[in-house]
C-alpha cells in the first residue's frame, strides 16, 4: 500500500488531535465535581449527599468510556481517510462541518451575551478549547479536499488476488 500525501497525513493527524483535545476539554469538565453535583441537584432535588456522590462518580466513569471511545473512533476514521477510504472523508466531512457549527454558535451566543440571557454557563476554558478544536477541524477538513490530493481518494484500490 502506498502511503498517502503529506497533506493527507497531517489531516489525519489534526482530526485525532481535534479529538484528544475535546477529550482534553471534557476532562476538565469532569474534573469539576462541585458543578457536577450542583447540576445532579438542580435536576434531582431529592437526592442524598451519597446519592449525589454515587451519580457524580457514576457520571464521570461513564463519560471517561464515552469520551475514549470518541477518540478511538476519530482515530479510526482518521486512519481510513489516510488509507484513501472515501466514506471515511465524508463522515469526517460531516462530523468536522457539524462541530465547526455549533462552535461558531457558540461563540455567538457567547459574544452577543445570548449564552448569559439564557443564564447558559459557557466557561472561558470551553471557549479556549472549543476554538482551538474549530481551527484542527478547519484545516483538516481543507487539507482533505485540496486538489492536489484528491486522487488519493479516487485511485483504484489493490485488492488480493486468489492464488
Amino acid at each position: 500500500m502506498t502511503p498517502p500525501p503529506r497533506l493527507v497525513d497531517i489531516a489525519r493527524w489534526l482530526w485525532i488531535g481535534s479529538a484528544v483535545v475535546g477529550l482534553g476539554r471534557f476532562l476538565v469538565q469532569l474534573a469539576d465535581r462541585e458543578m457536577l453535583i450542583g447540576e445532579l441537584r438542580k435536576q434531582q432535588p431529592t437526592l442524598s449527599q451519597d446519592e449525589l456522590d454515587a451519580a457524580a462518580s457514576g457520571g464521570v466513569m461513564f463519560g471517561l468510556l464515552l469520551g475514549g471511545l470518541l477518540v478511538l473512533v476519530y482515530a479510526l476514521l482518521a486512519n481510513r481517510m489516510a488509507q484513501g477510504r472515501n466514506w471515511a472523508r465524508i463522515v469526517l466531512t460531516v462530523f468536522g462541518a457539524a462541530g465547526v457549527f455549533f462552535g461558531v454558535v457558540r461563540l455567538v451566543a457567547v459574544a452577543s451575551g445570548l449564552a448569559a440571557a439564557f443564564q447558559l454557563a459557557i466557561r472561558p476554558e470551553d471557549v479556549v478549547f472549543g476554538v482551538i478544536t474549530m481551527v484542527l477541524d478547519c484545516v483538516a477538513l481543507v487539507l482533505m479536499y485540496l486538489p492536489s490530493v484528491s486522487s488519493h481518494f479516487t485511485a483504484p484500490r489493490h485488492k488480493l488476488q486468489p492464488s
